[in-house]
């Protein structure tokens, strides 16, 4: 056994308690620095609450104060290991926490069980009074000690249950650890005797095989009779999905024959996550929603759930398992070879517990059903339940930390309470516990105990929070005045003493009604409170009555309770402004209030004051009974007013006349005037009433006015009349208000003697009026309301004045002429009837006026009279008259002159002419331009088209009217007329055509820079009715953009000026800007328009078209494809010091970024000044132009050099000036030195001509293959970007037809048989297994061999075994490394039908492979194929990713093959050398220029000939082909055409096949590589060409098959265990000297031919070949890198992304990648990089890259290889995390993909993190997957030759791996040796004494 941590128990627990304490809000929590907890138990009694944790086990205190710990760990362990006392017997032992798995209380025994995760999880005894006491741990342990799961995610519970004279122990477990696969997953254990906690002689649940029935336990609960255990599991074999159980044993069942289980079913929802047995109930939560990130509860009655036991075990024991129907209904589960059986009907009750004849474990199918009670939003985690006062209760905790209180009320629950109780995010643990006195929650999470109150009714602090809380454990106890639970409340058995939220008409005591309802505060006197449902109290107690803080006793007489009021000295005084103060009215009991309301005190001297204007109505009108002493002004309560003085007693009073305010002394109104000139001294009346009750008392009155700014007061008399009316007389007076006003209200009342005011029995003002203001002329005067008396006086300035105020001889009885100042319109129709507006002044001081005084042009005008207004206006309507009639308007007021205007109306006939367009969309938003004469005729003037009115378009011109048509039902013919008044024009003879809605059938291109101007094509059908095509663009901007962009556009123009360009930008109401351009119309099918720019910071929204009315979005015109805007390119400038400097002849390039995002290079402009510099090549980063040869002038024509400017759409980039560099002009040189230097020379060329004429044709050779060398340079510089283009045009036309030829036979996938093997056993072609029992006399053998086979194949799932067997084999030296390879794939081929086993063991093994690396170099882990994890990871991916490859990666990567044959079969192959002129490998490149021609090939395809197969004719099929193919090179490509859509399996072998070439009728020819025909010249035989033949294009050929096979290149079909391998090259080997060429001869000459040279001639032409420049056809690799880009971006994105779901074997297997890195502490992101690149990327996709013939059942040619190669290295380039760096010397292929790199590299990056963020895989999902795929292979011959060769393997080392079991002490004890042993007798026929 391994030592124990060197810290103690005491140390520990003094450092514990030297923890500062917790805060006395949190004084009832407990938590441990660094330590994580696991379990929770409570001891019954005392109530000890003992926590289970990593490494340490605390008892703690009711109040969770700490008592005593324990150290368990950590320890030196390997779960590999049994448990050992020397380390030596376990190297790979390390340092180990011990998690606690298990926490029981033994009661009987005062024991605590504690099991932990080390020494294979067995347990130990401690004391319940102090845990640090260890009573039991066993040194030596055996198997079966082994008792708790030793995975710490692996679940364990467990029971402690009574039997006869002892305790035993009940344990469920998973399936968890190396050495767990003999434990079974429920098992009974003693706790006493000599061998505490083994199950030796108790009973266990035999399981056939563990991998298939891997339980996952949630609970174990016991009631008095049974022990239930709540679990999930995958059911049998068959079934593959996951099911919740619940399984019962007796408690007195010490061998567990009374095993039944039955499935749980929670309507609608997932797997149990928590489960708790309730009294009489079983309550479980389960996972629902998406991913089960939601919970539902289900309630199970305990009685059903017994029921269906108990049927499931009648069925079993009496009836063979079968229900009424014959189906069935119960079976014996868990793979054992017991049997449901017919036994007799007594059976279930003479053995209710079971016994050994009965069957077992019983398994019913039929499924106990139950309904939700309860949705909640968060996983549930715990369950607790408690049934109190009669009533269930249930606390669920959830996995964020919350804890949620919920009432189960029959099938109606809810939740009542939830809080935080753990730290958000941590899940609650399970162990959720109630104290023994039912009064606290135990709440555990992995850092922290929670001691939580199950019901906190006193944080309720009154009744009616007490009640809406709905906490069903609380009620309101009323005598106590507090929130209690019942048991809490003394007199709660009696009624009315304790209130209940549940209860109906449950409601808090209240006062019902107060009388009197409020009292004076000036006496004393009695209330009585109503308080129904009033609790009785005992003899001697008493309620009393508190007004504030005044006491009085209270006298109860049933439901009524009367009380005295306080005096008035105690009593606050009122509050300001108020008249009463209202104090709270409590009945109380002891210091209890039993129920409180509002009472007021008033005081009746305080009303009046709150209403100055009327305070005796004020007074006897409140809400208290106050009267009013009228002689004394004042407001009194109680009978009456004091002696001698009347009494106007409050409305409340009855049988009283003086009552209410009616008999107020009061004003009553205004006797006269009402209105009050200003200016004019006045004498003011007012009517009084009830002035009787001064009793002639003598008294002055006075009136006051409240003018603004001033209080006038005037003396007063009184006139008394008849009854009990008068009238007061206010002294006369001038009145000036401050301000002029028209009318001025003044209020006024009346006051007697010093300021006693009398009532206003209405709010009373007079009106002072001035007749200056609102009257400007004479007519507006005399109009004036005539009770005014307001004249026009022209007395001085002429104004309007108060009549007494103007001189008798000033007054104007008679206005002035009619002023007429505008009239509008000028014009109207002959026939009358528009309404024209005169303007002016003194036009009538009323309608009667002017009814019959206005002329128009000499004829009469009707004036409307709702439209008249006094002196200013008149509208009137025009009679008709002939046209051309003018003149002024008169109006002729009677008695006065007429007023004549100046303006001339004129009587106008407009005309229509012409209509433009005369056709638009039946959409509408046509701008039709009407064409006339005096069309500016009327003011009102409509336009229509048909029955549709048409907006006009202002202004409205004399010879035009502008209007846009409205939408229209359908196309047809309109009638445009125009209505000018009530006049109507018709345009009878060009009616308006509606025609079809334009439609847009395809725009591109679908990309442009921000700055905009990019040319669109925009295709379709009846575009040319549309007047204004736009192409607009919705923008989302900021703010600060809204400021400051365009405002919205004012559409007006003036007549004859020309129509303003519409603004770019726009804004939109919603904050949306719209960026337009205006398209040209080119033809009814075709539109050109510029891209809109787009501002900086605005986020385009939407792209679309406005073709008038008809919005088409750009998607929609596009084919699906939206309008993508690109950042703007940016240009770096030419040079940074001074302009330029430009040879002539040199390529200008200018670098910049992103230039090509979205421009082609044909579509930039690039100027130098005034000449244009041709732009020949545009990249990402690089824009190449060739400049003008000569000069050019500055463009603005200054003498400045020019500048360079390159123009992409609307973007202007000027990058500097340019200055040509001038070849320097010869100095002058003198004629003598000129005559001197000539003769010279002439000796010189005398001296060297013999010289010249020896090199002279030497020189003409070189000079001609130089500039053939730059003609070849120039051209196909100029041409490979112009090729690219056409080559990928060509492609997708072909690759169109490809997707089409596919929908009708699918993508050619391999079965997933074929496809297992051909990458489990890469290179053993199609029968990679041996059969079995090949040889004769096998039969006897047969069946031995059989049995050990199978034998073998379940030695196979015990892991131990597995495990062993794998270690031992690779520690052999010879054990090479293509074996493990070859056993890795045996053992996955095994294994297949467990997978779930099989991703267990590669998950050990890789566990150990990183434990390996991590002490060497961690980054290496996975890079190569070296140990048996490595293939098993290979072979696992495999199988995981196989649909992912058929429904996502294979169609982009089967297109990308497609692609790459088509470009390559468009160029020569040299049929010898393999090298191509279209590849993307350098070595396989053909560095020559070749002649060819395209033909195409017209196949003859009749009966029998395979393509065709029964028709009855021959039919003809097209087949692209090259001149310069050879006669094979013809039949695989005429086979390829022929055979399409046929898997290449399946078609005939292009060496049993003949090309025969017809002519006409009899011409037949057979064509073949090499005939008597084949040109031989030197030793060099050339192969056979189309050309050779001189077959023309269109010739008709034939497949027919060979007669014989002969000849170097012919090859029979392949048998049906061929190697698969490709077929090679034709091999240039040599036949009698003679050596085979196609296109180029080989460099090399073969050895014997050396010493025969050629001519000088020959020899100086192949060394002048030999230095042209070889590179220069290296652009073809960029032509074919660019026509593949989009194909293999394609291929790169489908393996990269993540939009679609990512297969969740990836998901699993990076998540268990960072469990190791985080196990092992490496926190380095680039070796989990690697890791991940290592065992996915390069592991699998990779190999999948360059060999698609693993998945498509297709031929791959050498070429094809070669290209796929270069991707495949790009593929991996991309994966690495080091900078990818090229330079000068770097690989052709390397550089090719230079640029591209990068990208990727940011692909790869994305995909880690997108996945890394993704929700977890979990366990189940994992295991349902491969449970799926597990059915896929079901082979069983297969895997039988399977095991017979790994048996072979383990033949080879048969000695080593016995050995290996019988030292491991776990295998010892497992037999293992010895079945491997009986496995070797069968399978090798040896007689053994096993």
């Amino acid at each position: 056994m391994a030592p124990w941590s060197p810290f103690g128990p005491h140390l520990l627990l003094v450092l514990l308690l030297l923890c500062p304490p917790l805060p006395p809000t949190q004084a009832h929590r407990f938590s441990a620095l660094n330590t994580t907890f696991n379990h929770l138990a409570l001891a019954p009694g005392r109530g000890t609450v003992y926590v289970g944790a990593v490494n340490r086990l605390f008892q703690l205190s009711p109040e969770l104060q700490l008592e005593a710990v324990a150290v368990t760990g950590p320890i030196f362990d390997s779960p590999d290991c049994v448990p050992f006392r020397d380390p030596a017997e376990c190297p790979q032992a390390q340092l180990t926490d011990n998690a606690n798995q298990l926490l029981l209380v033994s009661s009987r025994a005062r024991e605590l069980v504690a099991c932990g995760q080390v020494r294979q999880g067995v347990c130990e005894k401690r004391r319940l009074e102090d845990v640090s006491q260890l009573l039991y741990q066993a040194e030596d342990p055996g198997d079966g000690q082994f008792v708790a799961a030793n995975a710490p995610g692996v679940a364990t519970v467990g029971l402690v249950v009574p039997a006869p004279g002892r305790d035993l122990l009940l344990v469920a477990r998973g399936l968890a650890g190396k050495l767990s696969g003999g434990v079974p997953p429920l098992t009974v254990r003693q706790l006493a005797g000599p061998q505490p906690f083994s199950s030796e002689g108790l009973g266990r649940l035999v399981v056939g095989d563990l991998s298939d029935y891997n339980n996952s336990y949630v609970a174990a609960f016991a009631n008095a009779r049974s022990a239930y255990f709540v679990f999930r599991r995958r059911g049998a074999r068959a079934q593959a999905e996951y099911r919740s159980y619940v399984a019962r044993v007796c408690l007195g069942d010490a061998n567990l024959y009374s095993y039944v289980e039955v499935p749980l079913h929670c309507h609608g929802q997932g797997l149990i996550q928590a489960a708790f047995l309730a009294p009489g109930t079983l309550l479980g939560a389960f996972a629902t929603g998406p991913k089960g990130t939601q919970a539902a509860l289900c309630a199970f009655p305990l009685a059903e759930l017994d029921g269906s036991m108990e049927q499931a075990r009648r069925l079993c024991y009496t009836a063979g398992g079968r229900g009424p129907s014959g189906t069935e209904e119960a079976t014996v589960e868990y793979g054992v070879t017991s049997r449901c059986v017919t036994l007799p009907p007594d059976s279930p009750e003479s053995y209710p517990c079971g016994d050994e004849h009965t069957p077992s474990p019983i398994a019913g199918r039929q499924p106990l059903e139950a309904r939700p009670l309860l949705q909640l939003g968060q996983p549930i985690s715990a369950i607790a339940a408690l049934q109190a006062d009669g009533h269930m209760v249930a606390f669920l905790g959830d996995t964020q930390g919350q804890l949620h209180k919920v009432f189960l009320n029959g099938s109606q629950s809810q939740v009542y309470h939830s809080q935080q109780v753990g730290p958000p995010g941590s899940a609650i643990i399970p162990d959720l516990l109630v104290d023994n006195s039912s009064s606290h929650l135990y709440v555990l999470t992995a850092q922290q105990v929670d001691r939580v109150p199950v019901a906190a009714c006193p944080q309720f602090p009154d009744c009616t929070s007490c009640l809406q809380a709905r906490d069903p454990l609380c009620g309101w106890c009323i005598l106590q005045g507090r929130c209690t639970r019942k048991g809490q409340c003394a007199r709660a058995a009696q009624p009315n003493q304790w209130l209940w939220s549940y209860e109906e008409d449950s409601r808090c005591l209240h006062v019902q009604s107060l009388l009197p309802a409020h009292h004076p505060r000036q006496e004393q006197g009695q209330v009585t409170l109503s308080v129904p449902r009033l609790p009785t109290l005992a003899m001697d107690e008493y309620f009393h009555c508190a007004f504030g803080d005044y006491d009085s006793l209270a006298q109860v007489e049933g439901p009524h309770v009367a009380c005295v009021t306080p005096p008035h000295d105690q009593l606050p005084l009122n509050p300001p402004g108020t008249d009463h103060v209202t104090l709270s009215l409590a009945l109380m009991f002891e210091d209890v209030a039993i129920a409180v309301t509002n009472f007021s005190f008033y005081d009746c001297s305080a009303v009046h004051a709150l209403e100055v204007a009327a305070p005796c109505r004020a007074c006897v009108s409140s809400l208290w009974r106050c009267h009013w002493c009228p002689q004394s002004s004042r407001c009194v309560y109680g009978e009456h007013c004091p002696e001698g003085e009347r009494t106007i007693y409050s409305t409340q009073e009855v049988d009283v006349q003086m009552r209410g305010p009616g008999v107020c002394p009061q004003v009553e109104g205004l006797a006269g005037p009402l209105l009050v000139p200003v200016g004019w001294e006045s004498r003011l009346a007012l009517r009084v009433r009830n002035l009787q009750h001064f009793r002639g008392l003598p008294a002055s009155y006075h009136c006051w006015l409240e003018l603004p700014g001033e209080l006038k007061r005037l003396p007063a008399s009184l006139e008394e009349t008849a009854g009990d009316a008068g009238l007061v007389y206010c002294q006369a007076q001038q009145f000036h208000p401050p301000m002029a006003q028209r009318e001025l209200p003044v209020p006024i009342y009346v006051t007697r003697g010093e300021g006693q005011r009398l009532d206003n029995a209405r709010p009373l003002h007079v009106t002072l009026y001035d007749c200056a203001v609102g009257h400007p002329d004479c007519s507006h005067c005399q109009a004036a309301n005539g009770s005014l008396g307001c004249l026009w006086c022209s007395h001085g300035q002429p104004a309007c004045l108060y009549g007494p105020l103007c001189p008798p001889g000033a007054v104007e009885l008679l206005c002035p002429t009619p002023t007429i100042d505008m009239i509008e319109p000028l014009t109207g129709p002959p026939e009358g009837g528009l309404a024209l507006t005169i303007l002016g002044s003194n036009l009538g001081r009323d309608f009667a006026d002017v009814q019959d005084a206005v002329s128009v042009a000499g004829q009469p005008c009707n004036p409307d009279p709702a439209l008249y207004r006094t002196s200013a206006r008149i509208v009137c309507v025009t009679s008709p008259a002939p046209k051309g009639t003018t003149g002024p308007i008169q109006v002729a007021i009677k008695s006065r002159p007429p007023g004549i205007s100046i303006q001339h109306f004129t009587y106008q006939d407009p005309i229509l002419l012409s209509l433009s367009p005369q056709r638009g969309p039946q959409a509408g938003g046509t701008q039709l331009t009407i064409h006339g004469q005096h069309l500016q005729t009327g003011g009102n003037i409509s336009a229509f088209v048909g029955s549709q009115s048409c907006p006009i378009q202002e202004p409205v011109c004399p010879e035009a009217i502008v209007c846009h048509t409205m939408p229209q039902a359908g196309p047809g013919e309109a009638v445009v007329r125009v209505v000018f008044g009530q006049a109507q024009r018709i345009l009878g003879a060009s009616p308006f055509r509606y025609t079809a809605n334009p439609q847009l059938t395809a725009a591109e291109p679908s990309v442009s820079f921000r700055g905009g101007g990019r040319l669109i094509r925009v295709r379709g059908q009846d575009l040319d009715v549309v007047r204004h095509p736009l192409l607009s663009v919705w923008l989302e901007t900021a703010a600060e953009a809204q400021a400051t962009g365009a405002q919205p556009q004012d559409l007006r123009r003036g007549c004859g000026a020309p129509a303003e360009p519409p603004q770019a930008c726009v804004q939109l109401e919603g904050g949306l800007l719209q960026c337009s351009t205006v398209c040209s119309i080119n033809s009814s099918s075709l539109l050109l328009c510029r891209s809109p720019a787009v501002p900086d910071g605005a986020r385009p929204q939407r792209v679309f078209f406005s073709l008038d009315n008809v919005r088409v979005d750009f998607a929609n015109a596009s084919g699906g494809r939206d309008f993508l805007y690109q950042p703007n390119p940016r240009l770096a400038p030419l040079s940074r010091k001074g302009p330029a400097r430009l040879k002539p002849g040199n390529v200008l390039d200018v670098e910049g970024e992103g230039l090509n995002l979205g421009i082609s290079k044909e579509e930039v402009r690039v100027h130098i000044g005034d000449g244009e510099c041709l732009v020949k090549t545009l990249t990402l980063t690089h824009l190449y132009c060739e400049p003008p040869p000569r000069v050019p002038q500055a463009a603005n024509g200054s003498s400045a050099l020019p500048q360079f400017v390159v123009q992409m759409g609307n973007l202007r980039l000027a990058l500097g000036p340019v200055q040509y560099e001038a070849e320097p002009a010869p100095p002058a040189f003198p004629v003598e030195a000129q005559v001197g230097l000539g003769m010279g020379v002439a000796v010189l060329t005398a001296a060297v001509l013999l010289l010249t004429l020896m090199y002279r044709h030497k020189s003409k050779q070189a000079l001609r293959d130089y500039q053939k060398v730059l003609v070849q340079l120039e051209n196909l510089e100029i041409g490979v970007g112009d090729q690219c283009r056409k080559e990928f045009t060509d492609l997708m036309t072909e690759m169109t037809d490809l997707s089409s030829d596919l929908e009708a036979s699918g993508i050619p996938f391999l079965d997933y048989r074929t496809y297992t093997e051909r990458v489990f056993f890469p290179g053993h072609g199609s029968c990679p297994l041996q059969p079995l029992f090949e040889g004769p006399g096998e039969e006897g053998h047969r069946v031995p061999v059989r049995q050990g086979l199978t034998q073998l194949s379940n030695l196979l799932n015990s892991k131990l075994f597995l495990l062993t067997l794998i270690h031992t084999l690779e520690e052999q030296p010879s054990f090479s490394q293509r074996d493990r390879c070859h056993v890795a794939s045996l053992l996955s081929l095994a294994l297949h039908s467990k997978l779930e086993y099989l991703t267990d063991i590669m998950k050990t093994l890789l566990g150990d492979l990183a434990a390996h690396y991590v002490h060497k170099n961690p980054k290496l882990m996975l890079r190569r194929t070296e140990t048996m994890v490595e293939k098993l990871l290979t072979n696992w991916l495999s199988i995981c990713l196989y649909t992912f490859l058929r429904e996502v990666a294979g169609e982009p990567l089967y297109m990308l093959l497609r692609a790459i044959q088509y470009q390559v079969d468009k160029g020569p192959v040299d049929a010898v050398t393999g090298k191509a002129k279209r590849t993307l490998n350098d070595s396989h490149l053909l560095r020559e220029d070749m002649d060819f021609r395209p033909l195409t090939l017209m196949v003859l395809v009749g009966p029998g000939a395979g393509g065709a197969s029964g028709s009855s004719s021959a039919q003809h099929v097209p087949a692209r082909v090259l001149d310069t193919d050879t006669i094979t090179q013809v039949k695989e490509k005429v086979l390829e055409q022929v055979y399409k859509g046929t898997p290449f399996s399946q078609r005939p072998s292009v060496h049993t096949l003949d090309l025969e070439w017809r002519s006409g009728l009899a011409g037949h020819l057979t064509l073949s590589d090499e005939d008597l025909t084949s040109v031989t010249q030197n030793h060099w035989k050339r192969l056979n060409t189309l050309q050779h033949y001189k077959v023309p294009d269109g010739a008709t050929v034939r497949l027919i098959p060979q007669l014989h096979n002969g000849g170097a290149v012919s090859q029979s079909l392949a048998q049906s265990c061929s190697s698969g391998e490709n077929i090679p090259m034709l091999e240039d080997g040599e036949e009698s000297g003679v050596r085979l060429w196609h296109l180029v001869k080989g460099t090399e000459e073969p050895e014997g031919n050396k010493v025969r040279r050629s001519s000088l001639r020959e020899r100086e032409r192949e060394r002048a070949r030999a230095k042209a420049i070889p590179e220069i056809y290296l652009t073809r690799l960029l032509s074919m890198k660019g026509t593949l880009q989009k194909f293999v971006d394609d291929t790169f994105q489908a393996i990269l992304s993540v939009n679609r779901p990512v297969p969740i074997a990836v998901k699993y297997l990076f998540d268990f990648l960072d469990e190791l890195a985080e196990k092992h502490g490496i926190e380095d992101p680039e070796t989990l990089h690697i890791w991940k690149t290592n065992s996915l990327l390069l592991r699998f996709w990779v190999n999948t890259l360059k060999n698609p013939q693993l998945i498509f059942d297709i031929r791959v040619s050498d070429n094809v290889d070669a290209i796929l190669a270069v991707i495949a290295q790009t593929f991996i380039d991309s994966c690495t995390v080091s900078e990818h760096k090229v330079g000068r010397d770097s690989p052709v292929n390397k550089l090719l993909y230079a640029r591209e790199i990068p990208r990727y590299k940011q692909m790869v990056e994305r995909y880690y993190s997108d996945i890394r963020q993704s929700s977890p895989a979990s366990y189940q999902e994992m295991n349902s997957a491969l449970a799926e795929l597990s059915g896929n292979y079901t082979s069983a011959p297969h895997c039988l030759e399977a095991l017979q060769e790994l048996y072979n393997h383990i033949h080879r080392y048969y000695d080593q791996i016995i050995n290996a079991l019988e030292e491991d002490p776990v295998g010892q004890k497992m037999q293992l040796a010895c079945r491997l042993q009986q496995i070797a007798a069968l399978v090798e026929n040896k007689v053994t004494d096993l």
